[in-house]
């Protein structure tokens, strides 16, 4: 064999492996293109579906829907006494009406399989009152917050008969402290938040 021959053959190889790698970097291109839609979509899809639901009933439980599918709830004379984190008989009310028809969209056939965590989000001040260091300030805030979002997972649990073993796979308690602060107004609060699997592997494609 001779030296151009050779030479042509291992042209062919590396065009071959060129063809090989554009094709596969194409194909993750589109698989990306089809995760980001899907995620969008469905993130749209679910924020409608929640306006629909609940847009009549947010002012007077004093809640939002944010663009993420967030539903806050921030009206903290309505939620707890002051550091305690023991609901009010008006916040069980407003959970009462909310949380049987929450689940009952995400469970629905749409986004059922879509759901990867529903979380119950509590969010304090970045103030403690006679508190000695800043330090004491963040680990009083993150135990109450965290108390909060589990007398609310607590209580929502025992208002959904139909969905037990949903709730249990899928719903958790998280105490944020102040790490999400807000304006004053609204920095003690509570919050639903779901995380869906297309968002999950966003995260991950951005890794």
């Amino acid at each position: 064999m001779s030296i151009s021959d050779m030479m042509s053959g291992l042209m062919l190889i590396f065009l071959f492996i060129a063809i090989s790698f554009m094709v596969k970097v194409e194909s993750e291109k589109q698989e990306m293109k089809d995760i980001a839609l899907e995620y969008r979509d469905t993130k749209v899809n679910l924020n409608e579906a929640l306006y629909s639901e609940f847009e009549n009933d947010l002012e007077k439980w004093g809640a939002s829907i944010t663009k993420e599918n967030s539903i806050i709830f921030s009206s903290p004379e309505v939620l707890f006494s002051v550091n305690s984190s023991e609901l009010k008989d008006e916040f069980k009310t407003i959970l009462e009406e909310f949380f049987s028809r929450y689940i009952n969209i995400l469970t629905s056939s749409e986004y059922k399989d879509e759901i990867l965590e529903l979380r119950v989000e509590g969010h304090t001040s970045n103030t403690w009152l006679n508190a000695k260091s800043k330090k004491d300030i963040y680990l009083q805030n993150m135990k109450l917050s965290q108390s909060r979002a589990y007398s609310v997972l607590a209580y929502c649990y025992t208002l959904d008969n139909d969905h037990i073993l949903w709730l249990e796979k899928y719903f958790r308690a998280n105490g944020m402290a102040f790490s999400k602060l807000k304006e004053s107004d609204q920095a003690r609060r509570v919050e639903f938040r779901v995380l869906m699997k297309s968002e999950n592997k966003v995260y991950d494609i951005l890794k």
